[in-house]
């Protein structure tokens, strides 16, 4: 079988199944409006994901392919978009998508308490390393841009990040335990 038709099935496969979550896990990230809607999101994604089908080596974690094309989408629909966005659902949205990267998951299954710790966590972090998540992780910029602003190489600023990501992953890891 080929590549190119493998990934399809896959695809389809996913897309039939999954259709309900992936509308959940959208509408949880933006407010539907005239011009942002779930199902158009949905549909913009799977049709970018099903005509380059053939140019992707085979896709082996299907959920998380998907997954982060829609959060990619999400987040280009919030940036596009002219209206004025409500600061506080970018923030959230943000500090969820942060939250899944440091657990691995897109589950919604994160407590007030653990968001509670992850910012004071994130705060806490010295201030190389605090900058670089929530330039990165927060506001949105890419390593070349905040590179270009602050004159750090784009590979110390990956390296400060991951870092970064590994302690408070560690520091949370604690907290998880015990307030589960």
């Amino acid at each position: 079988m080929t590549s190119e038709s493998e990934n399809n099935k896959k695809l389809n496969d996913f897309f039939g199944k999954e259709y309900n979550s992936l509308k959940s896990y959208v509408n949880s990230r933006i407010k539907s409006s005239v011009n942002r809607d779930a199902e158009d999101i949905i549909q913009d994604v799977a049709l970018n994901l099903f005509s380059r089908a053939s140019i992707y080596t085979p896709i082996n974690n299907v959920a998380g392919f998907v997954y982060r094309s829609l959060r990619n989408k999400i987040v280009d629909v919030l940036r596009s978009n002219q209206q004025p966005i409500n600061s506080d659902d970018v923030k959230e949205a943000r500090l969820i998508e942060f939250t899944e990267l440091l657990y691995d998951t897109s589950d919604n299954i994160y407590s007030e308490q653990m968001k509670d710790e992850l910012k004071k966590n994130i705060m806490n972090l010295k201030p190389d390393y605090r900058n670089i998540i929530i330039a990165f992780d927060f506001e949105g910029y890419t390593y070349k841009e905040i590179s270009f602003e602050t004159g750090i190489p784009e590979g110390t600023l990956m390296s400060r990040r991951h870092r970064a990501i590994s302690l408070l992953h560690k520091k949370l890891e604690t907290k998880k335990e015990i307030i589960n």
